[in-house]
């Protein structure tokens, strides 16, 4: 991680979420001072350190102005941290956003829609990552279906960004960060 002016500097304790019960992973909540610092109050990709080990990922706004991270088992035990544990986060916003994870429900929708297709690699990373936020957001399966042939139309239409939703969560209410157990 490059260590400059821009780097943003906090602490944060690391919580397990209420559901699912068997989780893997924990996570933590941006102190809103850090996470003003951010380009933006939706989804952003940062290089950090978390107790000095690497990472990268996608914070997601948590609906309240802020930022909440999932932080995996694997960089847990590296850096030998735990639930409950106050951990030093440093980060800064990656300088070219990566390229998101392709669903395979949605990649075979656009392989059989040439003009959706054509559209989806001509916009964005970030726009990609909002359909597909957007697609997978449904909470049932049919909405999932129903959104990915409605996205597939609009895409086709020459539609560049999915419509309407609040990106932040602030006024929407679309986005928080996962409940804490007890």
């Amino acid at each position: 991680m490059n260590h400059s002016a821009d780097t943003i500097r906090c602490k944060a304790k690391l919580l397990r979420p209420a559901i699912p019960k068997d989780a893997s992973w924990a996570f933590v909540v941006l102190p809103t001072a850090a996470s003003a610092k951010l380009p933006t109050r939706s989804m952003v990709t940062v290089d950090g350190l978390l107790d000095g080990h690497p990472f990268q990922a996608t914070l997601e706004p948590d609906g309240q102005g802020s930022h909440w991270l999932q932080v995996e088992q694997a960089l847990r035990e590296a850096a030998g941290i735990a639930v409950g544990d106050t951990i030093q986060l440093a980060f800064a916003p990656v300088e070219v956003e990566p390229e998101p994870k392709l669903p395979a429900d949605l990649r075979k929708a656009l392989a059989a829609q040439p003009a959706a297709l054509a559209s989806w690699n001509d916009i964005t990373p970030v726009a990609r990552r909002d359909w597909i936020h957007w697609i997978s957001s449904g909470k049932k399966a049919e909405t999932r279906e129903r959104r990915i042939h409605t996205a597939c139309d609009m895409l086709a239409s020459g539609k560049r960004r999915a419509c309407c939703f609040d990106r932040s969560g602030i006024y929407s209410k679309a986005f928080s960060a996962p409940k804490a157990a007890e």
